[in-house]
């Protein structure tokens, strides 16, 4: 049940068990390179082009510090600060934004915590990529509707892949 004392635990439980599977001095140190930024951002781009909606992507390490950023051109300027709190938030929760959704509703267990580090965007457009298991940074998506966000924050984290 979204939004219920399970869920919650179900989610920082996942957070938990990324980093007690760390174990390896690699695995706890792993963050982006400024190379895999770029192919991260340039991926996101080209997806947004092919859907038609011009974005801001921000790209942020393991420690949540900016890496790479991109604004198309036609992407509101207001989500420049939304796509870098997306990341960050993606970041600091170790999971997609999306998660967070009904976990914040009034009532719900996490309800306030947008409030909080100074302004989490809880909403769809936020990933964080894993490589060997452990999260190496976040990438944020903003500008475009939840789901077309969303869209281009999976196909961003996917260019790890390859």
């Amino acid at each position: 049940m979204p939004g219920s004392a399970a869920s919650v635990v179900r989610i920082v439980g996942r957070g938990l068990s990324r980093a007690a599977g760390a174990g390896s001095a690699a695995a706890m140190s792993a963050s982006l390179t400024h190379e895999q930024a770029r192919r991260v951002l340039d991926a996101g781009s080209a997806r947004a082009e092919e859907i038609g909606q011009p974005t801001n992507i921000a790209v942020v390490d393991d420690g949540g510090h900016l890496v790479a950023f991109g604004r198309m051109d036609g992407a509101i300027k207001a989500s420049i600060d939304i796509s870098t709190r997306k990341a960050v938030t993606s970041i600091l929760m170790d999971l997609p934004t999306a998660d967070l959704t009904d976990l914040v509703q009034p009532g719900a267990e996490l309800y306030g915590l947008g409030a909080t580090a100074g302004g989490m965007v809880t909403f769809g457009g936020g990933i964080p990529p894993v490589r060997g298991g452990a999260t190496v940074g976040a990438v944020g998506v903003s500008a475009g509707s939840v789901e077309q966000d969303v869209t281009v924050a999976t196909a961003a984290a996917a260019a790890l892949d390859s």
